[in-house]
């Protein structure tokens, strides 16, 4: 048996969320099969998400999250 260690990007954004936004938030990123674990931060003041994911999906995620009305950049 081979045992395959994936390498997940972290991605981190900025945003304008809050905890009464994290259903759907959820919601909208389970579309991107890459997604292994999503992760929010409200007690930050970046009000922060954190997605780990196969491959660099942040422009895909800024441009959803965006286009729904939310503010979402990722912080390099």
């Amino acid at each position: 048996m081979v045992e395959v260690d994936f390498v997940y990007e972290v991605l981190v954004f900025k945003t304008d969320l809050d905890l009464s936004k994290e259903y759907v938030i959820r919601q909208l990123l389970s579309v991107f099969a890459e997604i292994e674990a999503v992760d929010f931060d409200f007690e930050d003041c970046d009000n922060i998400l954190r997605v780990e994911a196969l491959k660099d999906i942040a422009p895909e995620i800024e441009v959803l999250l965006n286009s729904k009305g939310f503010y979402c950049e990722e912080i390099q």
